[in-house]
């Protein structure tokens, strides 16, 4: 009754090669991942999963002690506390310079506001801030503009307002959208003057 027994040390153990196991058939007739080991180790075989995606009310910063030479652009909005020079380009999202920021940069994006220091050209389709802690030295193009009590700036401010109609204009020098205006300035006639004379 024994005698016809394998003993344990001749039942085939499961091997350990590293080739993976078939996935399993569960009742429903769909196939499940199974875990393969490789040199002890055990992996998954979940599928890779993509790269994150930043959720569209968070904001991506950049700490006080990094430093960036170069240009930095993208989709979204973005919270300055370290240094940087170059070019910041977030075409319809918002730029924060925070109060130890240094920018030596300029800036295309939706709306710009300065807590830090900035010394550059901004240009903002909406609005541009800068509040009383805040330093702007070079030339402000935007729709709106909020420039608080002690705040600094030196330069020359534009009013855009094409660029909260449509953004297309936000891109173009000044010179080149009063060029592009001029034609039909053409066509419309010329005011007569008038006098008014003051009497007492």
């Amino acid at each position: 009754m024994w005698g016809n027994k394998k003993s344990e040390s001749e039942v085939p153990q499961p091997s350990t090669s590293a080739a993976p196991k078939a996935p399993e058939e569960s009742a429903s007739g769909s196939t499940k991942p199974v875990a393969t080991s490789v040199e002890g180790k055990a992996m998954s075989t979940d599928a890779i999963r993509p790269l994150a995606t930043t959720p569209a009310g968070t904001t991506a910063r950049l700490g006080a002690s990094l430093h960036v030479k170069g240009e930095i652009s993208g989709n979204e909005d973005l919270h300055v506390d370290g240094s940087v020079e170059g070019l910041i380009q977030l075409d319809d999202r918002k730029l924060t310079v925070g109060a130890s920021a240094k920018l030596t940069a300029d800036v295309v994006a939706r709306e710009v506001v300065v807590y830090g220091s900035v010394k550059g050209n901004l240009r903002a389709r909406d609005r541009i801030e800068i509040k009383k802690d805040g330093s702007v030295v070079g030339d402000l193009t935007t729709a709106r503009i909020m420039i608080e009590d002690g705040a600094y700036f030196k330069g020359s401010i534009e009013i855009d307002r094409s660029g909260t109609d449509s953004g297309k204009n936000i891109d173009k020098p000044a010179y080149q959208r009063a060029a592009a205006a001029a034609p039909a300035a053409a066509h419309t006639p010329a005011p007569t003057a008038t006098s008014a004379t003051k009497t007492s």
